[in-house]
Order: C-alpha cells, then sequence, then structure tokens
C-alpha cells in the first residue's frame, strides 16, 4: 500500500475513501495521530490517478459527486461482502484463524516462521538435544584447524541447510525475542508490502547470514537474529527514505535494537552469532536503500 495524503476530518477522509471505492480504487483510511487521517492506496499501479481525484477534492469537498458516488459505494461494499462469504465457505483462508497481536495483521508468512521456529524448539528440547534436528544445521562437519570450511551436504542437494538454521534456537529467552521482533517486523511488512516480499527478504537475509557466521566461526549457530536485524535494517532505511512506503520505526526501536547489537560483541551473554547480525543488518539496510531509489 502506498499513502497519497491526508485529511483532518474524518468524515471527509470516509466520504473520499467512498468515492475512491466507487471508481474501482481499493483504498484504507487510517488515523495517525498529530497527522490526521491518511489515505492508502492498495494498487500502486493506481496512484496517479486517485492522488490526482484527490487534489479535485480538496478543491471542492462539498461537491455532490462525493456524496452521491459515497452513498453507491456502500452497495458495492455490501455485494463485495457477499461475494468474500460464498468464497470464504469454499476455501479456509488461515490468516483469519489468529487474531491480529500488533497494529497489523498476523501474516501468514510470518504466522509460518514463528510456528516451523517454536516447532523445533520443542523437538530439540530448547537446542539442548540436538539430534532430532541435525539435518536443520547448516553441516554436520566440525572444521579443523587451519582447514578451508565446506558444506558436503548442500553439494550433494542439501540446499535447505543454507536456510533451515535460523529455526534453531538455544533456551526460552532466544527464541522469545526473536519470535517477538519478527512478530512485529514481519507483520508490518505483510501488511504495508506482501508476503511475497517478505518471503523474498527472509530467505536471501537468512542464506546470507548463514553463510557468513558458517565461515567465520562454523556450523554450531542458530537463531533467526540474523533475519530480524536484516528486517530491521529494511524497515528502517526503506522509511527514512520513503516515507509513504508506511514502513516506519520509532527512532528509540533502533536505538534499543543497535545497542543490544554492540552488546552482543562484548560476549556478556555467552557465544552469540555475531556475524550473522552484522551481515543481516547491513544487507537489510542496502535492500532498504536500494528499494527506495524509484520513490524518491
Amino acid at each position: 500500500m502506498r499513502l497519497i495524503g491526508r485529511l483532518d476530518n474524518e468524515l471527509s477522509a470516509r466520504t473520499f475513501g467512498d468515492y475512491l471505492f466507487a471508481q474501482g480504487i481499493e483504498n484504507q483510511i487510517e488515523f495517525e495521530k498529530g497527522d490526521g487521517w491518511g489515505l492508502w492506496i492498495r494498487d500502486e499501479d493506481k496512484l496517479e490517478r486517485a492522488a490526482a481525484l484527490l487534489l479535485a477534492f480538496r478543491q471542492d469537498p462539498a461537491g455532490s459527486q462525493y456524496q452521491v458516488q459515497a452513498k453507491a459505494a456502500a452497495g458495492l461494499r455490501a455485494q463485495r461482502a457477499k461475494e468474500e462469504a460464498v468464497y470464504q465457505k469454499r476455501l479456509l483462508d488461515r490468516r483469519h484463524l489468529f487474531r491480529p497481536l500488533t497494529g497489523y495483521r498476523f501474516g501468514v508468512v510470518t504466522y509460518g516462521l514463528i510456528a516451523i521456529s517454536v516447532a523445533v524448539c520443542f523437538l530439540s528440547n530448547f537446542g539442548y538435544n540436538a539430534q532430532p534436528i541435525s539435518g536443520l544445521f547448516i553441516t554436520s562437519y566440525a572444521t579443523e584447524p587451519g582447514q578451508v570450511p565446506g558444506l558436503p551436504e548442500v553439494r550433494h542437494g542439501e540446499v535447505w541447510r543454507l536456510l533451515t538454521p535460523i529455526f534453531i534456537h538455544f533456551g526460552p529467552m532466544h527464541i522469545l525475542f526473536n519470535m517477538l521482533w519478527l512478530r512485529d517486523l514481519g507483520s508490518m511488512i505483510e501488511a504495508r508490502q506482501s508476503p511475497w516480499r517478505l518471503g523474498l527478504l527472509v530467505l536471501v537475509l537468512a542464506v546470507c547470514s548463514n553463510l557468513a557466521q558458517f565461515y567465520m566461526s562454523g556450523p554450531a549457530f542458530g537463531g533467526m537474529s540474523g533475519v530480524v536485524y536484516g528486517l530491521l535494517g529494511y524497515i528502517w532505511i526503506r522509511g527514512k527514505l520513503d516515507p509513504a512506503s508506511g514502513l516506519y520505526l520509532h527512532p528509540s526501536t533502533v536505538w534499543m535494537m543497535i545497542v543490544w547489537f554492540l552488546l552482543c560483541f562484548t560476549r556478556v551473554f555467552g557465544p552469540i552469532a555475531n556475524t550473522a547480525h552484522a551481515v543481516g543488518l547491513g544487507l537489510g539496510m542496502a535492500w532498504g536503500f536500494l528499494s527506495s531509489l524509484p520513490y524518491r
């Protein structure tokens, strides 16, 4: 979704939102404290038309055409609701099985990643029994000093090992904090962009941070932290450079994560996959910067 503008009055925002809907432009209005009512457009191909209509509305908000079209939108919404009800009887949509836990809908990709992580955690007794999940580590072979590390299983087709270390967690606090951050950051990206964008981000961030951690310290690592830091970096930079993307992190949130990032290098909390954190954060920030270029 993309933000096209804001209106101070709720009634005006809802009237214009209904007018857009009647014109075939899917939209959503949200109250933003201190800024009024934000107008979000779902289809980016219709941004220019929607922005032009908003400009005309601001010049004559009391125009009769807006009232007429707003009333017509009510009938269209009712028809859409009936069609959706019929569709839902034929197809179970998992996204409706879980209520939102944050300000954003609990997305299907976010839920799937959390569910797999929790299942692996219990299967391995919070990481203390590696035998049941040995196939999820990036490799089962330890490297000797001076030996160039390799990935024999991956070379023989077990390519999932490049991804699956993100599902391995060691201890209750490790998985709890990672899943809480994944819930918030992942849900924001799914709501504002798409499940496909989140899935691609997770895949690239996971593979790159896992490989970097492996070549730095060997195969004994796991966790979603590299991905979480990557999502943080992506949202942070994309939101700063492209505010209309709807991605936003409060500065205090960013500072807290950066402080935690630096504290991990002190090893006060034990051995931590700092390389995965650093690569994930850097890659996410670069992705956020590059993806914002067409909108600046």
